[in-house]
């Protein structure tokens, strides 16, 4: 699976994909590399933003990054780092305003879509269980198949 991926941005057939391509080489393969992990990934095996890398490096790279990947308890932890009381839960506008505002931004038209279900409930409730669930249970379903839905 990771060759035949690889291979769709080896346009050349060299064995080498540019570096530009990285980050969507590795989501098609299920990563989800922020920008900044993908440019330590680079700066760590020495390659520029515009060079190219072969299919050596980007198993190693691949191999770094589902190692780190947690994003269960990447998303739990954060949450809990916001929910003051102890309770578990946080309304759909308040986690909205966290999502557009802090880390690994999303836009306010991402933010609105991520809720378009419930955006006409702002102060609904929602479990940190729920949306753990509602951002990551789309990694085990095969490629292709629908996303993320409230």
């Amino acid at each position: 699976e990771f060759k035949e991926c690889f291979s769709l941005y080896d346009k050349k057939q060299k064995g080498k994909i540019k570096a530009s391509d990285l980050m969507a080489v590795m989501r098609c393969l299920g990563a989800s590399p922020t920008p900044g992990e993908v440019q330590r990934h680079l700066h760590f095996h020495k390659i520029d933003r515009n060079a190219e890398l072969d299919f050596s490096t980007f198993l190693n790279i691949m191999y770094r990054q589902m190692k780190q990947e947690e994003p269960e308890k990447e998303i739990l932890t954060a949450l809990s780092m916001i929910d003051r009381q102890k309770r578990g839960v946080i309304s759909v506008s308040e986690l909205r305003a966290k999502l557009t505002r802090l880390g690994e931004k999303l836009s306010e038209e991402e933010g609105i879509l991520q809720f378009k279900d419930v955006s006409n409930v702002p102060h609904l409730l929602i479990s940190f269980l729920v949306f753990l669930c509602s951002q990551t249970w789309d990694r085990a379903l095969p490629a292709g198949k629908p996303g993320r839905s409230w």
